[in-house]
This record gives C-alpha cells, structure tokens and sequence, in this order.
C-alpha cells in the first residue's frame, strides 16, 4: 500500500474497530501513514507467535502460527482478528489488509529519571518514538509534524529539562523508499538548523542514530552508524567529517551502542566516578 495518508489509515482504523472477538478486547489505534497498533487485553495471552509480515512486497502474509504451546489461544485469537480484517476491509484500496509484527505486551521498565537522575524530554514526530519515550518515563513535547517544530519547542522547554531524546524520522522513512538524494537533502535540513542546537550551550551533544538504512538496501542494516560527541571535556581527535568513515577511524572507534549514555554522563559531568 505504501505510505498511505494518515486519513486514510484513520478510515480504517475506524472500520476495523467495529470488530468483537470472543473473549477478549480488540482496539486498532492509528500510529502514522501505514502504521497502526493493534491492542489486544484478555487474559493468557502470549507473544509467542509468529509475525504475519514477510517484510517483502509480492509476497502473501504468512500465518499467526503459534511458536510454543502455551500460545494457541492467543494464535486463534488473531486468526479471528485477521478474517475479520478481511471482511471489513477487504476490499478497500489502496490499504486492504493489516500486517502483524511486534509481538508483546507493556514492558516494566525503571524509569529515565530514575536510573539517571535526569529530567528527560522526548522531541520527536513520530508516533512511535514518543510512546517508547512514554515507557521509559520521558516527557513528551509537542512538536506538530514539522522539522522546524521540533527545533522550536528544543529552544522553548530548554530550561525545564536536563536531557533532550530528539528523533529525526524522515531519514529513515526517505532511505528505506530508496530515496538517497532526499536523504541527502533532509540530512542537510538538519545541519543547517545544528547551530541553533550549539547556541544553547549544551553540555554535551551526540549526534548518532538507532540504526543504519542505506537508501540501496531500502531496510534497515547491520552497518555501525557515525557517532559524534560535542562539549568541553571532549578530546578532539583527526576527524574533519561526520560519516562512516570517518567516525570509524576516531578515536570512539566501533563501540556498543549501550556505552553512548555512559560517555554522554561522563563527558557532562554527571558521573561521580567513571570507571573502577
């Protein structure tokens, strides 16, 4: 279906919420374009079960087969979702179908403020970065759907928080459509807005990403991702660009991702001891 409308994905939404299933509660909630989630509250429910999506075009869905035995229940439980979909929707252009993958329920997760001391705000458009920012307890900033929103509500809440999640989204989206020029061009309407970033003094400042999508592969990669640190404790090194390369011969080197927090506290001077 591509990346369809958000109104679009609404419509369905809608539709699809008409459904009852036995047993449980079933809600659709639009996430954004093609995006949806699908909540489902009963009770011995199991994510154990195998994701519809074959993440290829041109290939049918595969079924919700369950992976171990204790999850039948909840496998029948989403075949039944899934006739229904078809029913309701089936028919319907250019969006027809619902693709499962994801499996799980709500984490119990320690929250940010409480593993690092830090007030902590999510900046970011996307839905679904700003439930992951919901989970692990961070404040969610309005931003509208604008790039340019985004560095405007950074410079409106600086004062109020120690720590700054802020996503970039249309990379990602733009590489996996195999777009590598408006990549390129969306990457550039960061960096001309960085500055605004540096104005505000930070203590320190990493610019990185979650993962790596080459706009050939068009998905995400197993490729490591450029990582920068900015601030007064930082020990510049030869690089003179920010890319993979470049990044790969600094002195960071190749590093865990998990490490990033630990040397974002440690160059902020958060850290009472770094180390033994």
């Amino acid at each position: 279906a591509g990346r369809i409308e958000t109104s679009v994905n609404e419509r369905l939404v809608a539709e699809l919420n008409t459904m009852q299933v036995d047993g449980v509660t079933v809600q659709f909630a639009t996430e954004s374009q093609h995006r949806a989630a699908l909540i489902v509250r009963g009770d011995d429910l199991s994510p154990s079960v195998r994701e519809t999506d074959p993440q290829t075009t041109g290939v049918r869905p595969r079924e919700p087969d369950p992976l171990t035995p204790e999850a039948g229940h909840t496998s029948a439980i989403l075949r039944d979702i899934l006739d229904q979909v078809r029913n309701k929707i089936g028919a319907d252009s250019p969006a027809n179908f619902v693709l499962m993958r994801g499996y799980a329920g709500l984490p119990t997760l320690p929250g940010f403020p409480d593993l690092y001391r830090l007030r902590a705000a999510c900046i970011a458009s996307y839905p679904m970065y700003k439930g992951l920012a919901r989970v692990a307890a961070m404040e969610i900033i309005e931003t509208g759907d604008t790039l340019e929103g985004q560095f405007d509500a950074l410079e409106r809440v600086w004062d109020d928080f120690d720590f700054f999640f802020f996503h970039v989204k249309p990379t990602d989206s733009l590489a996996e459509d195999g777009d590598f020029d408006g990549k390129a061009a969306y990457i550039g309407q960061v960096d001309v807005r960085l500055p605004r970033v540096a104005a505000l003094a930070p203590d320190v400042l990493v610019v990185t990403g979650d993962h790596s999508t080459p706009a050939t592969l068009r998905l995400h990669s197993w490729h490591p991702v450029p990582c920068l640190l900015h601030g007064n404790h930082v020990a510049p090194d030869n690089a003179r660009t920010f890319g993979e390369r470049a990044c790969a011969a600094g002195s960071l080197g190749v590093f865990p991702a998990q490490s990033i927090l630990t040397l974002m506290l440690a160059h902020g001077g958060r850290l009472m001891k770094f180390g033994a």
